[in-house]
């Protein structure tokens, strides 16, 4: 049943409905699977919201390059597949978060290649170092929806 209800009998805010329908599952065979229970992107109000995007080739799961310019460079390629499969591209996207294995050896690195996708005004990003296993970068980001 989708409806909304009151949070408490003394509070007037109500929650969201939890409608299925609110949610839209977007995939593509072009970008790495999911490795486990989550979706390659959602489109939920207006918004596109995409999972961490790996160095990771979409068909053979393998990590593509060594440098993180290279790394970078599949992440980005794999984002814009994901973004693709709604079709949109790098100019919707408002929101980058931007996961370094190594922050302060890799940043310029991945801001040279990164800048080459992005389009002025430029996305707000968050950029974290992360223990990442044997991959230097991963990327989620969030787009509006025209």
């Amino acid at each position: 049943m989708c409806s909304t209800r009151p949070r408490s009998s003394t509070r007037t805010t109500t929650r969201p409905s939890r409608c299925s329908s609110s949610r839209q599952q977007v995939s593509t065979e072009l970008a790495p699977s999911p490795a486990g229970p989550y979706s390659q992107a959602i489109a939920a109000n207006g918004f596109f919201y995409t999972a961490g995007q790996t160095p990771h080739h979409p068909v053979t799961g393998e990590t593509v390059g060594i440098t993180i310019e290279e790394q970078t460079i599949q992440a980005m390629n794999n984002l814009g597949e994901v973004l693709n499969a709604h079709g949109l591209d790098f100019s919707h996207v408002v929101k980058a978060t931007v996961h370094l294995h190594h922050p302060g050896r890799d940043f310029d690195g991945f801001n040279a290649i990164y800048e080459k996708y992005v389009v002025a005004p430029y996305p707000a990003r968050t950029t974290v170092g992360s223990f990442l296993g044997d991959f230097l970068v991963e990327i989620d980001v969030v787009a509006v929806i025209p």
